[in-house]
């Protein structure tokens, strides 16, 4: 049997994401830095104008072919992949990220928070921290992260009154005239889910059964863009290379190179048609023409550092370690701040058996975000093979409490107790597993 490589410089988790244990189901959140910097650079101009620091709200990709877009918290806003990749410009995407925004800013997402934390049981590291975790499975095994919240907490966390939707769309456009966003984008967004009013409620994509789309909400959404006509704006060429950026790169991880690769010449640019193709290769596997379009694509833009993280993802996962760290390192230094690619590195420098170094960059990844339990599994992986027992059952017991193994997390963090110099900082993060996981496990009994 062939083993398809993961997915280059993607994780993908399963979540459950609040569902009652009866009709649980898992969702698939997409990461890859690369990607989710695009979605930043889209998000930025809006974000600003509603007030939002862009770089606290992160906006994070599902995924689901069905259409939907929501918020469960103030720090991210979640789209579903089949909603992204049926936009067709960069404003549409921008819109909907203007109307979720719009219900981060106006307060609606406190009193839904509020709501839910009366009805039901979140797990004690939180929704937004489940949400957003990265997998630690092997071979495309995906964590999945309990919620615990009941039925009746889950629909209203996640109802959106006519109210509010109408409150959000007016600031959403607002915020869209604000910086420079043909407002249009959104009239168009409402155009694919004509006619689904008239649908059965199971027939229904999400974003209409959680967004009513009433007659008189669509009404209202036009007047509106009419009355904004003397602010309108044309299509912006960085917007829209963002945005086809993250689309194509998106496509080229969820479909088969089959669909990717004759399409891949009509991309909007020549780096991201090479860069669907260095993705498309490396699904195939051809190890080969991946490494070659990825070479192709850092001698294009080679000030680029999400370019160099996914050469070096294609070059660890083919097993070219040497050359992969290079590529990791040079991804690094042109982007210093950025913990997945860190985390990239990290997994590089264990598979060239350099556990002292790996265990620095890994460390430094984790100080800027915690919630990457791949990271913690190769953070604990280098503090084992230098045979810092404690700090690598520490690690071990915060990635399984972030992915909701509290048992195990309680066992490892009373292990990492043990082991650690009593009043060290490491010592006092045990006890915190430690406490966090009992009153979990507690409230199960």
């Amino acid at each position: 049997m062939r083993v398809v490589p993961r997915l280059c410089a993607t994780t993908l988790i399963a979540v459950a994401l609040a569902w009652p244990a009866q009709v649980a189901r898992a969702v698939t959140l997409v990461r890859d830095a690369g990607m989710e910097h695009a979605l930043t650079e889209l998000a930025r101009p809006v974000l600003n104008a509603a007030g939002l620091t862009p770089g606290q709200v992160r906006v994070l990709v599902i995924r689901d072919a069905s259409l939907n877009a929501f918020v469960l918290d103030n720090r991210h806003i979640f789209i579903h992949s089949g909603m992204l990749l049926r936009m067709k410009d960069a404003a549409m995407l921008q819109s909907v990220i203007a109307h979720e925004a719009a219900h981060i800013a106006n307060g609606h997402i406190l009193r839904r928070g509020v709501n839910a934390g009366m009805a039901g049981t979140v797990t004690g590291l939180g929704i937004a921290l489940a949400a957003v975790a990265a997998a630690s499975g092997v071979g495309g095994a995906a964590a999945g992260l309990g919620m615990g919240m009941a039925g009746s907490a889950q629909r209203v966390f996640m109802s959106h009154t006519r109210a509010e939707e109408s409150a959000a769309d007016t600031s959403g456009l607002r915020y869209m005239a604000r910086a420079g966003v043909p407002p249009k984008g959104f009239a168009r967004v409402m155009e694919m889910f004509r006619g689904q009013e008239a649908l059965s409620r199971g027939r229904q994509d999400p974003y209409a059964r959680t967004h009513p789309l009433t007659r008189d909400r669509q009404r209202a959404i036009r007047a509106q863009i009419a009355a904004l006509k003397g602010q309108t704006a044309t299509a912006d060429d960085s917007a829209e290379y963002w945005f086809a950026r993250a689309t194509g790169k998106l496509s080229a991880y969820l479909r088969a190179p089959g669909w990717t690769l004759p399409r891949a010449e009509t991309s909007a640019t020549s780096d991201i048609a090479l860069m669907r193709q260095a993705v498309a290769y490396h699904k195939m596997p051809d190890p080969a023409r991946a490494i070659a379009a990825a070479d192709e694509l850092a001698a294009m833009r080679p000030q680029d550092p999400f370019v160099h993280e996914l050469r070096g993802q294609i070059l660890l996962e083919s097993r070219r370690i040497a050359p992969a760290v290079r590529a990791y390192q040079r991804a690094v230094d042109l982007a210093p701040g950025n913990a997945m690619i860190m985390a990239g590195l990290g997994r590089a420098l264990l598979a060239a058996d350099r556990p002292d170094a790996a265990r620095e960059v890994l460390e430094r990844a984790r100080q800027r975000d915690f919630r990457n339990p791949r990271m913690l599994r190769d953070l604990a992986t280098a503090h084992a093979r230098l045979n810092e027992t404690g700090m690598a059952s520490l690690i071990t017991a915060e990635r399984y409490a972030l992915v909701g193994r509290f048992e195990d997390a309680e066992l490892n963090a009373s292990r990492a107790e043990g082991l650690l110099p009593r009043g060290s900082s490491a010592w006092l993060r045990a006890q915190d597993v430690v406490s966090a996981a009992q009153a979990e496990l507690d409230k199960r009994r």
